[in-house]
């Protein structure tokens, strides 16, 4: 897989390639991260790649060319190395929020570009021109694209074959269809006795089945009572059991709601 991201701070995704889930994709070949800053592509004095907003306004926007003459070279490179149409991302508050399902994804494409935008935003131009995808990873706002970038890319390159030491690690996470789109159950390991708690006694019996059982219901607990909403979803998809609805009963009547 190639990433192509646009960045005015390269540096930050330079760390990440030596560490980590990602350090270990890159090395291994599975992933390859290429930044590419805008103001190299200027063609003002002085690289310039903002101006102020029309009609008025707080802050600077970011102009259209140079992010145009950025992509047009990351386009070409990718051409040389026989790579098809890529999605190109662009990071913003405003964008539709990102989920497990759009990691999934992209994680089946050979790459994609990522912008990272800065600022008060973009010229909406070039956005409607070269921008497939308006990304948000959440209802708050940071300083720019750099740090969603991470997070975006750390969630599809985890899911790359080769990546993970253990392919079945993401296979009953979190919003994942194994797990039927439901919250990850906590977990325990050693010491069984830790401060006079200890370890459920159902998970050290060795009946795996009873084990499975036991999950499944700590994630419709944990699920129900953080994120409703799921719930709701697997309710409408038709992935909840008879079981399943009883567990989620009990568990209202024990809390009261």
């Amino acid at each position: 897989m190639y990433l192509d991201i646009i960045t005015l701070f390269p540096e930050i995704f330079s760390i990440v390639n030596n560490m980590g889930v990602i350090g270990r994709s890159c090395k291994n070949n599975i992933c390859n991260i290429h930044t590419w800053n805008p103001r190299d592509f200027s063609d003002s004095k002085r690289k310039n790649i903002d101006d102020r907003p029309y009609g008025g306004g707080p802050g600077m926007v970011m102009t259209p060319i140079p992010l145009e003459n950025t992509l047009n070279a990351i386009n070409k490179k990718r051409n040389l190395n026989g790579l098809h149409s890529s999605p190109v991302i662009l990071l913003t508050p405003i964008g539709s929020v990102f989920t497990q399902k759009n990691a999934e994804k992209l994680s089946t494409t050979d790459g994609f570009v990522i912008i990272c935008g800065r600022y008060e935003g973009i010229d909406k131009r070039f956005i409607d021109r070269f921008v497939t995808d308006e990304i948000s990873i959440g209802d708050f706002i940071i300083s720019g694209g750099e740090i969603a970038a991470l997070a975006l890319i750390d969630s599809v390159i985890r899911l790359l074959p080769g990546t993970l030491n253990n392919k079945d690690s993401i296979l009953y996470e979190s919003f994942s269809d194994a797990n039927d789109g439901l919250l990850e159950p906590y977990s325990y390991t050693r010491p069984y006795d830790y401060n006079g708690e200890y370890v459920p006694d159902v998970l050290i019996n060795g009946d795996h089945q009873k084990i499975n059982i036991w999950r499944r219901q700590k994630a419709l607990e944990i699920t129900m009572l953080r994120r409703p909403d799921l719930i709701e979803k697997a309710r409408h998809n038709g992935l909840l059991s008879c079981d399943d609805e009883k567990v989620i009963l009990n568990f209202l009547l024990k809390k009261g709601l």
